[in-house]
């Protein structure tokens, strides 16, 4: 039996339309869709399928994975577990499967996630944290929803801020340990993945698979609003890091990004408001911060 947990509200409302393709794809299985909306505890819904002989597909975008890797933390998840990309932005897909519209196997993806710490609230994710612009534009997308069932452009919102908007920030990076102040930061997102924002490459470098397990976090900044919009649409190519007069990326295991003002954030997509600074942990070390806790309680 398939189950496909299916996010209506993704893709602008049409997640569901989106996800009856898999009719097609599947012809000769049986599938039954779930409107994720429905599903009160996952814990629940395990039970009701068999967890080895099964077969669920998670549809929808990049939030739609962030909210579903949140809520199983720890849990019993089926053998055959995928994903099938039904987002308007398919960060996720864009990384791991560009050229493929096969359903994508999720195990090996969501283990060992990095964890991000905003105001003592933990959360995993799987492409990347947004602050500065990219937040904004997430911010901005949000009260446009509200208003419209039209597509959001976040492209044009990003411009738009640019010249109007949005205001850089001070910020201080911290990784591993070392502290860097960087003077009118327009974005500085920490990445397990190379893109976020509908395509953006920015962390080109980036290896989910890194055999260190390290992450990336990437500083636009020290320049003015139009010498940034001449070199931010590199970032759809992830050329932008050819100015390194105004672009640094680093990797580390903890990084740390304190603004000196209230700014959005975004997590795989979902917005944060009035975030002044946050902590990533990769997998290892947060395993190791949660030790070194229960060993301080001894």
């Amino acid at each position: 039996m398939y189950y496909v947990l299916c996010n209506p509200l993704s893709a602008n409302k049409q997640g569901a339309v989106l996800s009856q393709s898999l009719v097609s794809k599947l012809q000769d299985e049986e599938l039954e869709f779930v409107d994720i909306r429905t599903v009160a505890r996952y814990a629940d819904f395990w039970k009701r399928i068999d967890l080895q002989n099964d077969t669920v597909i998670l549809s929808g975008g990049d939030g739609t994975l962030n909210r579903f890797i949140n809520a199983n933390v720890d849990a019993p998840l089926p053998k055959n577990l995928f994903y099938f990309a039904a987002g308007s932005g398919n960060d996720f897909k864009h990384d791991v499967s560009p050229d493929s519209d096969a359903l994508i196997p999720l195990h090996k993806y969501i283990e060992d996630l990095p964890t991000v710490t905003i105001n003592g609230k933990n959360s995993r994710f799987i492409n990347g944290i947004g602050f500065g612009i990219d937040g904004y534009c997430c911010e901005v997308g949000d009260e446009m929803k509200k208003k419209s069932d039209k597509p959001v452009n976040y492209t044009a919102i990003a411009i738009k801020g640019l010249l109007f908007g949005f205001k850089p920030a001070n910020a201080k990076v911290t990784v591993d340990g070392v502290t860097t102040e960087y003077k009118k930061a327009w974005i500085a997102p920490t990445m397990k993945g190379k893109y976020y924002g509908g395509g953006m490459m920015v962390t080109p470098e980036q290896d989910r698979f890194d055999p260190e397990g390290t992450v990336s976090v990437a500083l636009m900044y020290g320049t003015g609003k139009l010498k940034t919009l001449m070199v931010f649409p590199s970032i759809f190519k992830g050329e932008h890091v050819k100015h390194t007069e105004m672009v640094k990326i680093m990797k580390g295991h903890e990084i740390t990004v304190e603004f000196d003002k209230p700014t959005a954030l975004q997590i795989d997509g979902e917005t944060v408001l009035g975030v002044t600074s946050y902590t990533v942990r990769t997998g290892k070390q947060a395993k190791k911060t949660e030790a070194a806790k229960e060993a301080a309680k001894e």
